[in-house]
């Protein structure tokens, strides 16, 4: 079982908001929500190829939001320099 898709919003979006302050990243509410929520599901599919897989608990889930989120405005950043 998931988290739904409240839950996954509410994730995402705390996870996007931890990962825009720590890369000094000012994006809005949606790009959080959005950049959590995407992060956390490019970088699942990235370690499931891995074989690890991480609990649909709200806490991994959420670092791994982070993460991915991290990794997604990383990303940005160096194809827009």
């Amino acid at each position: 079982m998931g988290l739904g898709l409240i839950g996954s919003i509410i994730v995402g979006g705390i996870a996007g908001w931890i990962a825009s302050n720590l890369m000094k990243a000012n994006t809005g509410i949606l790009t959080n929500i959005v950049l959590g929520i995407v992060g956390a599901v490019v970088l699942n599919l990235i370690l499931q190829m891995l074989g690890i897989y991480a609990s649909s608990s709200v806490v991994p889930q959420l670092i791994v939001g982070i993460a991915g989120a991290c990794g997604l405005i990383w990303v940005v950043r160096r194809i827009r320099s």
